[in-house]
């Protein structure tokens, strides 16, 4: 499974280090976002990283939500869980990483679910700069470039069938709602079967720490983002 390298099992608990965290952001999402960085201070295991390991135990259904209610650190014992159309994350203690809503038909064919997933991560690992920034740029406000935080806070979405080999996912469209230092941006995707849209969906980001937009502050931002994003791609 793609996915082996990414985490381990042991005693019924996953576990993901920062390590294979930061790999799975960088070499399959290609998400750049410094807070997945294994040095970073509040680091965190990608959401993405997350969803695909509900996706490959538990299958895609054609109707499913994800609530993300924390921030996974570094190898904490996670347990995957599922009561009835619902799957829960916990770690030991029982507080709630992720909850997972699931209606409808459900396929377990791991090229489907595979696919799928890898479609719909690389869609969301270009988080920034390119749905991002114009978006920010749009309100007047961006985040601290000092302390970029991005965090990922649900995402859903609705199939019409699951007989699709390949699904392609497209962004169609994005809203930023400001309030004070705070922003929620929703994303918005469609599903395809080569020319035919068979879903939509949706992906909601928390931006803190919001400012004024400063367009050098960001410009330079932005290309050092991307000179570290073409650096590590050449170099991982």
């Amino acid at each position: 499974m793609f996915l082996d390298d990414f985490h381990t099992v042991t005693d019924d608990r996953l576990c993901i280090t920062a390590e294979q965290a930061s790999r799975f952001a960088k070499c399959i999402a290609g998400d750049y976002n410094p807070i997945h960085d294994p040095d970073a201070r509040r680091f965190c295991v990608p959401g993405d990283l997350l969803f695909a390991l509900v996706m490959a135990r538990f299958g895609l259904a054609q109707r499913m939500t994800f609530h993300f209610k924390g921030m996974v650190g570094d190898s904490v014992p996670l347990c995957f869980a599922q009561h009835g159309d619902t799957v829960s994350v916990t770690d030991h203690h029982g507080k709630v990483y992720l909850e997972v809503e699931r209606g409808g038909d459900i396929t377990h064919d791991a090229g489907v679910i595979e696919a799928f997933t890898r479609r719909y991560v690389a869609f969301s690992g270009r988080n920034f700069p390119h749905y991002l920034k114009p978006l920010m740029e749009e309100q007047g406000v961006m985040f601290n470039p000092q302390r970029p935080l991005v965090i990922y806070d649900s995402m859903g979405f609705s199939l019409s069938r699951l007989d699709v080999a390949e699904a392609g996912v497209a962004f169609t469209g994005a809203t930023l709602d400001v309030t004070g230092k705070r922003g929620d941006a929703l994303l918005q995707f469609q599903m395809t079967d080569a020319d035919t849209v068979i879903g939509h969906g949706s992906k909601k980001l928390v931006v803190s720490g919001l400012r004024e937009y400063d367009p050098p502050v960001m410009d330079a931002f932005v290309e050092q983002f991307m000179s570290l994003k073409a650096h590590s791609a050449t170099t991982g």
